[in-house]
């Protein structure tokens, strides 16, 4: 099984280039099952209904979110009707929709997607390693792969939580700082691990900003709007391939073989 998961879509210009460069991506590489993070397409602060709908029309099949996921009020009354619409799983029960997606990929094999926030510096939710114990003990045998996307600021959080997840889940990527990382490893358990996949969207300005108002605030430290930037757009992304004839792990789930970061620019 071959799985493409996208990191962090950033406005319009991460938009621009998942409707340019997704399909064919999916055709030449092969991919089963594409999932990505959503929660900055909507000018870098939360999504929509509209653009969750575009994004899924797309070759995605799953969109997680964080700890923006809930900066479009519009989007609450959404959350309910669109399953495939994640945000963290850990905020208190009540909240709209769901952290866990469970469906089917291109090649007939059973897969979950649960998302999860971190703690540390970011609100004080509920606790995302108690969080997924709880539904990972809901999944059916059937679920041969589990993608867990921890939304998280620091690398210690998305460290501990790629070991305490080892030989539970398939693969574990983390996201939120739009930075990525280069320590992408197969854990012992068979988990695939990175600790940031990084953006989609621009990079010739701040985590996806201009960099203009960035500069401003660190120097004058006043209140400023910050706008997404424009150019050096990439998409950012993991290739994770299962082996899916092989024992399978501690969980029963596929092991991953491999996890490869992958750069795709558009002018």
């Amino acid at each position: 099984m071959r799985v493409l998961f996208i990191g962090d879509i950033v406005g319009a210009p991460g938009r621009r280039i998942v409707e340019e460069r997704l399909a064919d991506i999916v055709r030449q590489l092969h991919i089963d099952l594409v999932i990505a993070n959503g929660e900055n397409s909507a000018s870098g602060f939360g999504i929509t209904p509209k653009i969750a709908q575009e994004l899924l029309r797309t070759e995605i099949a799953v969109l997680s979110g964080g700890n923006h996921s809930w900066d479009r009020k519009e989007i609450i009354e959404f959350m309910p009707h669109e399953p495939r619409l994640l945000r963290p799983a850990n905020f208190p029960e009540g909240n709209a929709g769901s952290g866990l997606y469970v469906g089917a990929a291109k090649n007939g094999s059973r897969y979950a997607v649960l998302n999860l926030q971190g703690r540390v510096f970011l609100t004080a939710i509920d606790d995302p390693f108690r969080k997924a114990d709880e539904l990972l003990a809901t999944l059916p045998p059937e679920v041969a792969f589990v993608l867990v996307d921890m939304h998280a600021e620091t690398t210690s959080e998305k460290i501990a939580m790629g070991w305490y997840l080892d030989g539970r889940v398939t693969v574990m990527v983390g996201t939120h700082t739009h930075v990525a990382t280069a320590d992408e490893r197969i854990l012992p358990g068979g988990t695939a691990y990175i600790t940031d996949v990084g953006m989609t969207g621009p990079h010739d300005g701040v985590i996806g900003m201009d960099r203009r108002g960035i500069i401003k605030k660190f120097l004058d430290g006043l209140p400023a709007r910050f706008e997404v930037s424009e150019g050096d757009v990439q998409m950012n992304c993991v290739l994770i391939e299962t082996d899916d004839d092989a024992p399978r792990n501690a969980a029963g789930r596929f092991r991953a073989r491999s996890i490869e970061r992958l750069r795709f620019r558009i002018d």
